[in-house]
């Protein structure tokens, strides 16, 4: 059975699960640290991969990850190893799973030095969305920024993993931090 379609969007007409995404998440500015620790969390497993891949994947994701809590997810060992990789409700990739208990414990430290990581992260922009110019066409749409390049040195730095400057500009889309909204969408018109 095809999932509906929702409404016309920057995307295109789009399924309902992530038509409601892209209305009502992406582009949204995020200061959430555990909704940003997922978020980073999820476009590191969707490289190589569709978006729409792990949207339909997202409470699979949530339940196989603990919630994505950071401390939690900073535990695991090889049973929580062999547990995600016998799990085909998520991507099961060694390294992508294995990179998330990195994550996790590069997320954290991250944190306790920043007081957020929501400060941490958002210093790469100033602290507010970046203004670009507004988007007319999906190719209007850089796949990186300098502020994607810096972001993605930065965290490797700390050693974080899947997080290329192509991956931390979509993270960046997600999160609010830049307003890619074609301008012509609704989502834009309804976030200016």
């Amino acid at each position: 059975m095809t999932e509906p379609l929702g409404a016309n969007t920057c995307w295109g007409e789009l399924p309902a699960l992530y038509a409601a995404y892209h209305d009502s998440e992406w582009g949204i500015p995020c200061h959430d640290d555990g909704e940003l620790f997922e978020r980073l969390m999820l476009e590191g497993f969707q490289a190589g991969l569709s978006w729409s891949t792990i949207l339909n994947k997202r409470e699979n994701f949530r339940r196989a990850f603990d919630n994505w809590d950071p401390l939690c997810v900073a535990a695991y060992g090889p049973a929580d190893m062999a547990r995600l990789l016998a799990d085909p409700g998520i991507v099961r990739n060694r390294l992508k799973c294995e990179g998330a208990t990195k994550n996790a414990r590069a997320f954290l430290a991250a944190r306790d030095e920043h007081g957020t990581f929501d400060r941490y992260i958002w210093s790469f922009v100033g602290g507010a969305p970046l203004v670009r110019p507004v988007p007319v066409t999906r190719e209007d749409v850089p796949a990186t920024t300098p502020e994607s390049e810096a972001m993605s040195k930065a965290l490797k730095k700390r050693g974080f993993t899947f997080v290329g400057s192509t991956i931390c500009y979509a993270f960046m889309q997600s999160v609010g931090m830049v307003n890619d909204h074609l301008a012509n969408c609704p989502a834009r018109r309804d976030s200016s």
